[in-house]
């Protein structure tokens, strides 16, 4: 499904298997150097840089998406 910009068509779905999702939370958490209960811990003190932030965001997705056994609760 797209929408038409007039311009340009802009895909409104992305299809991801959950190893690749599960991939990306990885790739996403060696980036900032930190492991899912670093990162949740640092996420509940107001104490991430705004890469840390829009990281802590995206892996909040990611694991609304995945919302399975390999998913860590929000607090450690």
């Amino acid at each position: 499904m797209a929408i038409d910009t007039g311009e340009r068509v802009v895909p409104t779905v992305i299809h991801r298997t959950r190893s690749e999702l599960v991939e990306q939370r990885e790739r996403l958490l060696a980036g900032v150097h930190m492991s899912y209960e670093e990162l949740a811990e640092r996420a509940a003190t107001y104490s991430l840089s705004l890469r840390e932030l829009d990281v802590w965001h995206t892996i909040e997705g990611l694991d609304y998406l995945l919302d399975g056994d390999e998913v860590k609760p929000f607090w450690p």
